[in-house]
């Protein structure tokens, strides 16, 4: 019998109790997603199967709100993101992304391994991109060679949300005619996005955020116009190509063997969302992103740590991201709280790795478990003796509970 890898290590604890999550993905899996997931396999043209995933499609549409073309793959959101660029653009066409944080920026990289020229629209990362920079380059690319726009929605390592049917009217207003395309990764079922309304060509997301699934699918949404100009472009692909994907039969509709197990459960985590509606999801995320900046605003006083997103219009429902002052060791505060406090956070990405963390309130979250999360962090920083204002976790009960008041039962 191979020993316990923890009890056989010196001087280290095991600790009782549970751990909590709260980083901004990968995102707690409620118990009926994980009972769903809990089954044997099966033939891959099962009726049970094949009515789970057409289930699950059918689901995908409506938060989307598309009535494009769904595809899933056996991927994380990075594959999504290749899926998208393959499907639509080749080596040696051009696109246009606006700064929004790290995420823009590995976007990009990815786009520019694929041969894909990129046109950056500067940016700052404690505010959302300007549409007007972005109409602005489009109408001055006067022989059409940008051929695709990338936005990111969510940026988790800013915690900034744009201004997405901002952009579209920009790009409408330019005359030109290239794709929109939107990660919403960090963003689908935690705030709204209307894929067709809001004018989005293509639509990326994956499974382990909003959508209370475990990592590894990854989705990408594509409306007719997307759907033509991959039709007409020769670039090279296999696995991601949309074309067998469209053709109705199941095993080429995965490419190969399909992720039976993920799907039923992402087909409960979408049961799960309209259960609760997605109005009512949207609001409780909402709040209790309220609630976080209520909170880091009492700690901040104290000069240690301020949230990272300026405007608070701009900030996004389900991750708050809180820079430190010089001198106070963002990493180090993330390491205390999953390691002595049991509950995990994000670190900073990027230009603000070491510089700050970021609390994750998406997905299944309810206020009891944002308030231990916030009382581990207020615990860290007493640990640690990073200078903060108590009260951070009060404020934020106190901003909840007015909400209950004046709203009556919540699913918070």
């Amino acid at each position: 019998m191979a020993p316990d890898s923890v009890s056989n290590r010196p001087n280290v604890l095991i600790k009782r109790g549970r751990k909590f999550l709260n980083t901004p993905g990968p995102t707690n899996v409620p118990q009926r997603v994980q009972n769903a997931m809990h089954r044997d396999t099966m033939d891959l043209n099962d009726p049970e199967f094949v009515d789970a995933a057409v289930e699950s499609f059918e689901g995908l549409r409506k938060v989307f709100k598309t009535e494009g073309e769904i595809f899933t793959y056996i991927a994380n959101g990075h594959g999504a993101w290749e899926a998208a660029l393959v499907n639509t653009l080749k080596p040696g066409d051009v696109a246009l992304v606006p700064e929004t944080g790290h995420f823009s920026g590995s976007w990009t990289d990815m786009a520019e391994a694929l041969g894909i020229v990129i046109q950056t629209v500067p940016g700052s990362w404690r505010e959302a991109m300007d549409p007007a920079a972005v109409g602005q380059a489009l109408s001055e690319d006067k022989e059409g060679r940008i051929k695709a726009v990338l936005v990111v929605h969510t940026d988790t390592a800013t915690s900034i949300t744009s201004d997405v049917p901002a952009v579209r009217k920009a790009m409408n207003e330019s005359g030109h005619d290239a794709l929109l395309m939107v990660d919403t990764i960090a963003s689908l079922g935690t705030t709204d996005f209307r894929m067709d309304e809001w004018g989005a060509d293509v639509a990326i997301a994956a499974s382990q955020k909003g959508l209370m699934m475990p990592p590894g699918l990854g989705f990408c949404a594509a409306n007719e116009k997307a759907i033509a100009v991959h039709k007409a472009n020769a670039n090279p692909r296999r696995y991601w190509d949309w074309t067998p994907r469209m053709s109705g039969a199941g095993y080429r509709t995965f490419c190969g063997t399909s992720p039976q197990l993920q799907i039923f459960g992402l087909r409960e985590g979408l049961r799960t969302l309209f259960e609760e509606g997605l109005e009512r999801c949207f609001e409780r995320h909402r709040v209790l992103s309220q609630a976080t900046h209520k909170a880091v605003e009492v700690w901040g006083t104290a000069g240690a740590l301020e949230l990272n997103a300026l405007v608070p219009e701009q900030r996004s429902v389900g991750v708050t991201a809180i820079r430190t002052a010089d001198g106070v060791d963002a990493n180090r505060i993330r390491e205390v709280c999953r390691d002595e406090m049991m509950v995990g956070i994000g670190g900073g990405l990027g230009d603000l790795g070491g510089k700050a963390f970021r609390i994750g309130h998406m997905g299944d979250m309810n206020a009891p478990m944002l308030y231990a999360a916030l009382a581990s962090v207020e615990s860290t920083l007493d640990y640690l003796d990073v200078p903060y204002k108590p009260g951070g976790v009060t404020a934020a009960i106190e901003h909840v509970t007015a909400y209950k008041k004046a709203n009556g039962p919540t699913t918070f």
